[in-house]
């Protein structure tokens, strides 16, 4: 048993060596990098929320979800942008009338193109700074979550959905979220806002992106799997990375278009 956690944890590592510095070298040089990564991650969940939800058609609703998620990229909140999301949020309603799970289908839509294409939006408000705060808010809460939740252990976060979270790996998780990305905040000299409001700011986006994270594990549970896909050795799939950013990133976007 030992020997098989050491190895999932190895893989776990190893994956994460090689994807930490291409997805921060991505923010921090821009487009062309960003962008293109941003698509490539897009199309990635858009084939894996088409196949891991069983349909007639998994082809069709995948190329639903990429057109949605490229023209979320390229042009944020335009009419365009808004036509192409009824558009295709109507098609997809009217093709999953007979499928197993039509709710699910149709969720994707919104679910890909606003939670890919708000990272963008974000780049382009607040530059690579905001992005890299945010991606380090929601890796921050995984990994804080992971260590101090096998660690201490303790009662379950929400054992319905997810049976190895537990409330000992969300705090450990978001004060982690906080302390990191307030030495992010104070080694790079930010002080539009105040310090206190950075972490603060870090540690309420990871309890979102906790959120997000038990969201897919409620779909995955409901549609009976483990993981969305197996793209990412130690890691399971795409979606298994990223869920807490795809609901994180729209809730900033969100606030910085408020304030």
């Amino acid at each position: 048993m030992e020997k098989r956690k050491f190895g999932g944890f190895g893989l776990r590592a190893l994956s994460s060596l090689v994807m930490v510095p291409v997805v921060v070298a991505s923010v921090y040089f821009g487009d062309p990098f960003w962008f293109l990564l941003l698509l490539l991650i897009g199309a990635m969940l858009s084939w894996e929320w088409g196949t891991m939800i069983k349909t007639n058609n998994p082809a069709l609703y995948a190329t639903i979800y990429t057109l949605c998620m490229v023209v979320s990229v390229m042009f944020p909140l335009s009419l365009l942008w808004l036509i192409i999301i009824l558009a295709a949020g109507i098609l997809t309603a009217y093709k999953a009338r007979k499928e197993e799970h039509p709710r699910l289908l149709i969720l994707g839509v919104p679910y890909i193109s606003l939670g890919i294409g708000t990272m963008m939006w974000i780049y382009h408000v607040t530059d690579w700074v905001g992005v890299m705060w945010l991606i380090l808010a929601v890796w921050s809460v995984d990994v804080g979550g992971y260590i101090v939740g096998t660690s201490l252990r303790g009662p379950k976060l929400a054992p319905k959905i997810s049976p190895n979270k537990t409330w000992s790996g969300l705090i450990g998780g978001v004060l982690l979220a906080g302390v990191v990305c307030g030495v992010f905040c104070y080694y790079l000299g930010l002080r539009d806002n105040p310090l206190w409001i950075l972490i603060g700011g870090a540690m309420a986006l990871a309890v979102v992106a906790q959120i997000g994270d038990l969201c897919e594990s409620a779909i995955k549970r409901r549609l009976g799997l483990k993981d969305s896909s197996n793209l990412i050795p130690g890691h399971g799939g795409v979606f298994d990375r990223i869920d807490g950013m795809l609901l994180a990133a729209p809730v900033l976007y969100l606030v910085i278009i408020l304030l």
